[in-house]
């Protein structure tokens, strides 16, 4: 195959001795792979911030800004290791912003003999990656990226002929291959799950440890980002980068929640409080997410200092965090991987309202949902509740197109790639799988929220009114959905009491909520 070389290629180096060019994604920055064990002077490795990948949603600046000063410190610790690396900034001139042109120009220009990559983990890259191995003038090798758990199809195939996956199943599945939590062929204590113990809400006037960040100059990629014209979200202070950035800063993250966090994190993994934006929630998932931390040493951290500290550390509070990671975690990428590319287009309500330009600004009446969209804004962070039950919840009670939802989880946050993302967003958040993955919509009216935080607390929306002047959004709305699903819903076994109590209701009850929330659902800009 002859590759057409750009003029301006012409001008970069002299060639020197490599025989394999190797290609690392920005979320493949993990210093242990087995690529990088050996020095070796016929391999090249390339790094690139390029155009597409930084402008395929509206990302939140931190979320880009991290992602390029993670990718600039591994490539430095790569050639202060020996190994020889080529970067190329966004802003280089002879930047082609495409996986195959840049790849294609140094192949060519350099002579290598060779092409390698690992598995991407999204399906997008997957495919560029794909088609770029069948034009490769020279042999490509795909190698995996020693980081999950479970290989792409593992889930799969252990629900083979399923029309539906089982989490629990599956988590019961991970425990016991993988040895975790495990005394012989049974749990600890006896019990898989103890998510039953962790549903409790922050006492009043009890304040969660101040989060551990970080303070990186990161004004460079700021102005980079400015100059190139990349479209953002959200806020930064490029003076001081919150985020870890490397390998050694995720450990010290990993240590902080350890010894810090864990002893009350599964008590109020699902609390929501206005005073503290992160609470007892470990944030590591940006750090995994890149691969900077593997998921079997944050697992075996959390367990050693169980193990360590039984008297400090309850076994609910590490069952939980486990079953985040070596559960959900796993259990997402696999469904992914089972279901991509038609998952991205499931939309089991046919719902299709536009999301309303507060999830932008923040800029609404609900407490609640200014809160999380305020914070979501400024950290490019929400914990998995905040997500789940506030933003997805009004969502997917307000009928907004999966798709529309998808793209700003997508960018807002800062550990957002798709594979984790849209199964948890299309699938557990919005139910547009029909059922897939959750045997139930994860609505609720107000009750929920005012249980497990303070945000209801002066709000202009009053939480315990259903109808009329102030009444909170959240409560109609919850009856309107339940309503207008009837015909999709109400042979589910785990919602069917909710449609016992709408029968019971007095018609003009009924009436009086279906006109609150049109009213609502007809002013959703103004909320």
């Amino acid at each position: 195959m002859t590759v057409a070389v750009p003029e301006k290629a012409k001008t970069m180096s002299t060639m020197f001795d490599s025989s394999e060019l190797r290609l690392v994604l920005g979320d493949q920055l993990n210093p242990h792979h087995p690529w990088f064990r050996v020095v070796r002077n016929d391999v090249t490795y390339v790094l690139m911030e390029i155009l597409p990948e930084a402008g395929y949603v509206r990302h939140h600046i931190q979320k880009v800004v991290g992602i390029f000063a993670a990718m600039r410190d591994f490539a430095q610790n790569l050639r202060d290791s020996g190994h020889e690396v080529i970067y190329f900034r966004l802003d280089d001139a002879h930047n082609l912003h495409s996986f195959e042109e840049n790849c294609f120009r140094l192949i060519s220009d350099k002579g290598f003999k060779g092409f390698a990559y690992q598995l991407p983990d999204e399906f997008r890259v997957d495919r560029v990656l794909s088609e770029l191995s069948e034009r490769c003038p020279v042999p490509v090798r795909v190698d995996d990226t020693h980081h999950f758990y479970t290989t792409r199809e593992e889930l799969s195939g252990l629900f083979k002929g399923s029309k539906t996956y089982l989490m629990e199943r599956f988590y019961r599945h991970m425990r016991t291959h993988h040895n975790v939590l495990m005394e012989g062929k049974k749990p600890v204590t006896g019990q898989w799950n103890l998510d039953a113990e962790n549903r409790k809400r922050l006492p009043k006037g009890h304040i969660a440890p101040r989060p551990l960040e970080f303070d990186r100059n990161v004004s460079d990629i700021v102005d980079m980002l400015n100059a190139k014209g990349v479209q953002t979200i959200g806020s930064i202070d490029p003076l001081h980068f919150p985020w870890p950035v490397n390998r050694q800063e995720s450990l010290q993250l990993l240590s902080f929640f350890v010894e810090e966090l864990l002893p009350l994190f599964g008590t109020y993994e699902d609390a929501m409080d206005r005073q503290s934006w992160s609470l007892y929630h470990s944030r590591l998932s940006f750090s995994l997410n890149v691969k900077m931390l593997s998921a079997s040493e944050v697992v075996e951290a959390a367990v050693q200092a169980w193990k360590s500290k039984p008297h400090l550390i309850g076994y609910n509070q590490v069952e939980g965090f486990v079953r985040q990671i070596l559960g959900w975690r796993e259990f997402m990428r696999g469904v992914y991987w089972a279901q991509m590319p038609a998952f991205a287009d499931l939309n089991f309500f046919g719902h299709e309202r536009p999301l309303p330009a507060w999830f932008w600004t923040g800029e609404t009446h609900m407490n609640c949902l200014k809160h999380v969209v305020d914070q979501s804004l400024e950290k490019a962070y929400a914990h998995h509740i905040q997500r789940l039950m506030v933003v997805g919840n009004f969502a997917l009670l307000a009928g907004l197109h999966p798709d529309a939802v998808d793209e700003w989880f997508l960018g807002i946050y800062m550990d957002a790639f798709q594979w984790v993302e849209i199964t948890n967003t299309r699938g557990m958040s919005q139910y547009a799988d029909g059922g897939l993955i959750a045997s139930k919509p994860y609505v609720s009216s107000a009750a929920y929220i005012q249980k497990m935080g303070n945000y209801c607390s002066g709000c202009a929306y009053d939480a315990n009114r259903k109808t009329g002047e102030g009444a909170c959004p959240f409560n109609s709305l919850y009856w309107h959905f339940h309503r207008r699903n009837h015909h999709l819903l109400a042979s589910n076994p785990r919602i069917g009491m909710m449609y016992k109590v709408l029968e019971k209701m007095d018609t003009q009850d009924v009436e009086a909520l279906m006109k609150q929330a049109n009213h609502y659902l007809d002013n959703l800009e103004t909320l």
